[in-house]
């Protein structure tokens, strides 16, 4: 599933290949993914200019000169720059049309991507308006997440996975984080100290940073062939649950926190 940097790393790709682009046209070919498509998006649309390619969390946020298109590619989604002459597949469900034979189209195999249209400011749009600060930005830190998490009673990760709490932190860099900064996924949160709030902070932020760094040197937009590579990061811990921790040598250990996977070494991790 895509997640916060794989949806930054989108977005970079796509501002700088379509930003100032004007729309000639929308095809939609499915009427509904998690929530229906608007079907007056051709209508919307048409002869629009793109001014800037936005996100908030794991939101894709298309600022046009009338109003925002608003995707979200849920687990199995992606977008690509594709000649408009390529053929479409049984899972493209949208393309949008550019000038130059250029057709951006989401795909999506499994239909859980979201595709929305706003005609005022996005950030207020229901989905989006009770996120919490973005884990890149000012705002997110130590302090924050300490004077937050006194009256929380959930596992560690649940609250940094919560989109209220911070924006874009999903289950896979949520297990590096927890491992980077030392801290068992099933810590109470109102159990960390200000100094251990202060780590996690700072290893969500870079354990983001380095994935969205890895990911735009190989992400690549114009070529049709290439598949897509979701989470470039090496990881440390997810996904290797039963194997020797790479700092002690000792068993990952594999449970299950919030009904998601969740890795973690019992002896590096307190």
């Amino acid at each position: 599933m895509p997640e916060l940097p794989e949806v930054e790393v989108t977005r970079r790709a796509l501002a700088e290949e379509l930003t100032g682009d004007r729309l000639q046209g929308v095809v939609i070919r499915t009427l509904k993914l998690r929530l229906p498509i608007p079907s007056d998006l051709p209508v919307l649309l048409q002869g629009r200019t793109l001014q800037e390619v936005g996100r908030r969390g794991k939101y894709l946020l298309f600022r046009l000169d009338n109003g925002w298109l608003i995707i979200h590619l849920g687990m199995t989604g992606h977008l690509r720059v594709l000649p408009a002459s390529m053929a479409a597949g049984k899972h493209d469900h949208l393309d949008l049309l550019f000038g130059g034979g250029r057709i951006l189209r989401f795909t999506d195999p499994r239909k859980f991507g979201t595709v929305l249209w706003s005609g005022g400011e996005p950030h207020a749009h229901p989905l989006l308006a009770d996120m919490g600060p973005e884990p890149l930005e000012e705002g997110f830190d130590g302090e924050y997440l300490h004077a937050l998490s006194r009256s929380r009673s959930v596992a560690v990760k649940q609250l940094i996975m919560n989109s209220s709490v911070v924006a874009g932190v999903g289950n896979i860099y949520a297990n590096e984080s927890l491992f980077r900064s030392r801290l068992r996924p099933s810590r109470s949160p109102h159990s960390l100290s200000r100094e251990e709030c202060g780590a996690l902070a700072v290893a969500i932020r870079e354990v983001l940073a380095e994935s969205i760094l890895q990911g735009s040197t190989i992400m690549n937009f114009r070529v049709a062939e290439e598949p897509l590579r979701y989470h470039p990061l090496d990881f440390r811990v997810y996904g290797r649950g039963g194997k020797p921790c790479f700092d002690c040598g000792g068993m990952l250990e594999e449970i299950r926190l919030g009904n998601r996977s969740t890795v973690f070494c019992p002896h590096c991790q307190k």
